[in-house]
């Protein structure tokens, strides 16, 4: 039965049956699109840019990616704690704006020859940094924007747009790389922000907030709020705990994976392109998956095995030799398998998360989660540069990939492996406590 204060929230959004047909939603869902788009893409060209153009080093590109992550584990907390309490169209708008200039403003240096690996170092920090925001954010817009019945519906859009995203940005990140150079590269993927910053500017609906008190909490507070909401929810925590193992070892594993492909394959960057953009296929068969396996074996049952499936497959690629058209192919269905895998517990993770908290608490307890679940990426990124600079890419992305089963190993010992058919009920945070 959902709360007093989850019902009232529904006014003032569009009707169950019309949810396409809203404009806002609309607005939402392209420029979301847009934005994915042009991250993943980032996430290619910036360590292909550092490999193929700088001949960054593999502890380098390590050091890369990890400077690239280092936001979810700085900011995550404290962009929940914001978007619980402003509008995350502000927020979205404000984020592509910042990563359009961004990445103008380097293109901008590369064209002059200025931009090296320091340039790219603050580059990919101050987009991974606008990146939490948003990404935080246009989670917590679901519930502000549409009826709690519609929920299902537009997270499975809203995670379809990230899968088109993740299809489309790996291969337009390797061809740009390749067949154009550096500034317009980057040029590109400035765009794409500007496209989703016109985009989301134009939604028009006055967001439902959560009810703010006359003396709110300080920022500090309101994280501890978080904080302890997800640590006390036995599912919830399990949720972090299975999402740090697993971000950890993806990490370590597409730092060598991303050198394995050129320096041991002998791949061009289309070829990696299109490789990794496998994934996205794959993850749109995930979130289709998603809507019906949990319902029919539930959610426990199906959360372990798409872990093991999705995360186990990569285990085949450190046994791949040369460029031929069969190695091309068992990556393509590499990429498919951690796709599939990898969204279906993703959708249905989500779901859980949704179902158990309350509007109030949604931004916090998404990055608290994120916080806890990714702040781990950008030790992963280092280990697996520095596993590659001391074994090579070969035995590293081994061991990396191993490491990859620490998820679902977790995932089965923890009450997630518990859940049935139905999802779990939503728990109020506990009160504070007054001191007289």
């Amino acid at each position: 039965m959902p709360s007093a204060s989850s019902a009232g929230s529904d006014a003032g959004r569009p009707a169950a049956p019309g949810l396409w047909r809203d404009p806002d939603f609309r607005r939402l869902w392209t420029g979301q699109t847009v934005s994915q788009l042009g991250e993943q893409a980032s996430l290619v060209v910036l360590p292909l840019l550092a490999v193929l153009t700088l001949h960054a080093t593999a502890g380098r590109t390590g050091v890369l990616r990890a400077v690239g992550q280092a936001p979810i584990l700085l900011l995550s907390l404290f962009a929940g704690a914001w978007v619980d309490r402003w509008r995350t169209r502000t927020t979205m708008v404000l984020t592509d704006a910042g990563r359009a200039v961004a990445l103008g403003a380097a293109a901008v240096a590369c064209l002059f020859g200025h931009l090296g690996m320091p340039g790219l170092f603050v580059l990919a920090f101050a987009v991974g940094a606008l990146s939490v925001f948003f990404d935080v954010a246009y989670q917590a817009s679901a519930v502000r924007l549409v009826r709690r019945e519609d929920l299902v519906r537009c997270n499975s859009a809203l995670e379809g747009s990230r899968s088109a995203a993740q299809i489309g940005g790996p291969a337009l990140g390797g061809a740009l790389v390749s067949l154009l150079p550096a500034p317009a590269a980057m040029t590109v993927g400035a765009v794409l922000f500007a496209l989703s910053f016109l985009s989301i500017r134009r939604i028009r609906r006055r967001e439902t907030l959560p009810e703010r008190s006359a003396r709110p909490p300080r920022v500090w507070r309101r994280i501890h709020e978080g904080l302890r909401f997800v640590a006390g929810d036995p599912v919830l925590r399990a949720v972090c705990l299975a999402s740090a193992a697993f971000q950890l070892s993806v990490a370590a594993t597409m730092t060598a994976h991303l050198l394995f492909l050129p320096r041991e394959l002998h791949l061009s960057g289309t070829v990696v392109g299109l490789v990794l953009a496998a994934v996205g296929p794959g993850a749109l068969a995930g979130a289709l998956l998603a809507a019906r396996l949990p319902g029919r074996f539930g959610h426990g049952p199906v959360l372990v095995t798409a872990a093991v499936l999705g995360d186990g497959v990569f285990l085949c690629v450190p046994a791949l030799h040369g460029p031929s058209a069969a190695t091309v192919a068992v990556l393509v269905a590499v990429s498919f398998v951690f796709g599939a895998g990898g969204q279906l517990v993703n959708v249905t993770v989500m779901a859980v998360r949704q179902a158990a908290t309350p509007d109030g608490m949604q931004g916090r307890a998404a990055a608290t989660i994120t916080f806890v679940g990714m702040g781990l990426t950008p030790l992963g990124s280092l280990l697996g540069g520095f596993l590659a600079q001391q074994w090579g890419p070969r035995t590293s992305l081994l061991i990396t990939a191993g490491g990859m089963l620490l998820s679902p190993a977790v995932m089965a010992l923890s009450p997630l492996a518990r859940l049935g058919r139905t999802l779990p009920a939503c728990r109020e945070p506990a009160p504070r406590r007054v001191t007289a």
